[in-house]
């Protein structure tokens, strides 16, 4: 992913609102099923990494994309950033 790519999905997911939320119990199985299955419906999604989980945010980033097979596109603060693109007739369309 190029830097302009991720700039113009950094624009997108900037007006959206987390959809899951890692707590004390930090990332169990149940959370990655669920981003996994999140990802059949939207190609962009945020997370947020409440103040009692005690593990890193980058790290949990780097977790999640690798078990979801999606990409990082940028963690601020306790706030992670995933795309993973449609297969088949992806919506958001990057530049190139």
């Amino acid at each position: 992913m190029t830097s302009k790519q991720r700039a113009y999905l950094k624009s997108i997911a900037g007006t959206l609102e987390p959809i899951f939320q890692i707590g004390k119990s930090s990332l169990t199985p149940e959370v990655t099923t669920a981003v996994s299955e999140a990802f059949n419906t939207r190609e962009l999604i945020k997370l947020n990494v409440l103040k009692n989980c005690m593990d890193d945010p980058k790290e949990l980033a780097q977790i999640i994309a690798e078990r979801t097979h999606s990409q990082v596109v940028q963690v601020i603060g306790k706030k992670i950033v995933l795309y993973k693109p449609f297969k088949e007739n992806p919506k958001i369309l990057l530049p190139q």
